[in-house]
């Protein structure tokens, strides 16, 4: 069994070093295979936890952790994982309440929102055009329509994504 401490630093030393999810596999694969466990062990875990629902990287974790000290090491390894960016989030959160009263950082969002709204613009346009050279159909324009009148009447987004999804379908093929 590895020393708990010695497995909480593998995995703080993988989350400060990396972006987490598929970034940190490289480096977890360095500190475990051949200390922690086998290639053929880490390579099915990374398959496990790819597969299952939930967050690849914590899975990774419990089971490298689990599997080199039992339930107490996927503590310690989901702990090593979940307390850097948790405290990161909490420092830049304190800034960010610090900073929200002054005047610049109003400033700052007003002359944001107008360069958001013309990017949303652009890459609603770029989609609704589909792909480059394709002709905008009359049953573009329906659907389109369709979707604003849904979105005007309350009708739940992942619906109205669903109905014209269906209606591609049966119309387009």
């Amino acid at each position: 069994m590895v020393n708990l401490w010695q497995l909480f630093w593998i995995f703080i030393k993988v989350n400060l070093l990396t972006t987490s999810g598929p970034a940190s596999v490289g480096l977890l694969y360095q500190e475990a295979v051949g200390k922690l466990m086998t290639e053929k062990e880490f390579v099915e875990a990374v398959g496990f936890s790819s597969v299952l629902p939930g967050s690849d990287a914590l899975q990774l974790a419990m089971f490298v952790g689990y599997r080199a000290g039992g339930l107490p090491g996927a503590l310690v390894a989901l702990l090593g994982s979940i307390l850097p960016p948790t405290i990161l989030i909490l420092m830049i959160v304190s800034v960010l309440r610090f900073i929200s009263g002054e005047a610049w950082v109003g400033n700052f969002v007003r002359g944001l929102a107008p360069a958001v709204a013309a990017l949303m613009v652009l890459v609603a346009w770029n989609v609704f055009r589909g792909e480059a050279g394709e002709t905008i159909t009359w049953f573009t324009v329906i659907i389109a329509a369709g979707a604003m009148i849904a979105y005007i009447l309350k009708v739940p987004p992942p619906l109205v994504l669903v109905v014209a999804g269906v209606l591609g379908i049966i119309v387009l093929r």
